[in-house]
């Protein structure tokens, strides 16, 4: 499950103040648009239900992409996998015999179709009684209907190793379910459980964000939409201190509809106006930006410091 984190506007109305008063105070280019840091968070949840045998994620550890995180107690369902494993070997051995004595069959029906064919001919030349007649056609008939029985038999018994192997698949499957493996790679934000506690599928085990490039959300109005394009290099600022820290941004989304400023702040006067969300991608050098941190965004390009 992904979702995006972002700071509350109020906040943001404050920072970008903030930002504009040492911008002014420095006689510095006005900025275009203000805006918070945000970062692209992934929880992670169980896929599996049982105990946590292991649980390694600690909030501001850096976890790699794929790395074992935790695993769930499997002892259910390896006992699931032994038991199904019985039951195809069980079932494998059905069919094995019934297949055995379908062969025995056919060929004592293959006997039983020739002595049945040679005694109607006989009774036909009145040289077999009706009854030796009436016998050979039972025997052969009773075969027949015993190849139809074991035929079926056969039938459920491959069926049933079919059944076993796909109950196999689905315990593995669960068993593999049952190793949490991280999904991104990046810093853990919140762990929301610990080792020896008890976890339900789809229960949230912990947060995790790639906190290297971050996420800088501003609005912009409708004229100043057309300044900004999918691609376009801009300088965004924030606070380091005493100073104003540049640092390079790429717009990576502009919203195609318009959207009133957003509530906590909307006065009377300012419904009629409608603003338009922007992303700008922003490296994280030495983790100086933070989720929920005011900045500014210029569109031309100034000398990074």
């Amino acid at each position: 499950m992904m979702r995006i984190c972002s700071f509350p506007f109020f906040h943001r109305v404050i920072g970008a103040c903030a930002a504009a008063a040492i911008i002014g105070c420095g006689h510095g280019p006005k900025p275009d648009a203000y805006g918070n840091i945000e970062a692209t968070e992934v929880v992670v949840g169980a896929q599996a239900a049982g105990q946590l045998e292991a649980f390694t994620p600690a909030e501001g550890n850096i976890v790699p992409l794929g790395a074992t995180v935790g695993v769930i107690d499997t002892t259910p369902e390896s006992l699931q996998l032994e038991q199904a494993s019985a039951q195809r070997t069980a079932s494998a051995s059905r069919a094995t015999e019934s297949a055995k004595q379908i062969g025995v069959l056919e060929a004592q029906r293959s006997i039983a179709e020739r002595v049945y064919e040679r005694t109607r001919r006989l009774f036909d030349q009145q040289a077999a009684t009706a009854q030796q007649l009436d016998q050979a056609e039972r025997d052969y008939r009773t075969l027949v209907a015993q190849i139809a029985v074991a035929r079926a038999q056969h039938a459920t018994a491959l069926h049933d190793v079919t059944a076993s192997d796909a109950r196999a698949a689905q315990v593995r499957d669960q068993l593999r379910k049952s190793v949490i493996t991280n999904p991104v790679g990046g810093t853990v934000l919140t762990t929301y459980v610990r080792k020896g506690e008890q976890v339900q599928i789809g229960q949230p085990l912990y947060k995790i964000a790639d906190l290297d490039t971050m996420e800088l959300r501003a609005y912009v109005t409708e004229t100043q939409l057309a300044s900004f394009r999918v691609g376009q290099r801009v300088t965004v600022s924030v606070d380091a201190g005493a100073s104003r820290r540049a640092l390079p941004g790429i717009v990576s989304w502009v919203s195609p509809t318009a959207e009133f400023t957003p509530t906590p702040i909307e006065t009377r006067d300012e419904r009629v106006n409608l603003v338009y969300a922007v992303k700008i991608r922003v490296p994280n050098p030495n983790d100086m930006l933070k989720i929920g941190m005011p900045a500014d965004v210029q569109l031309a390009t100034v000398a990074l410091r």
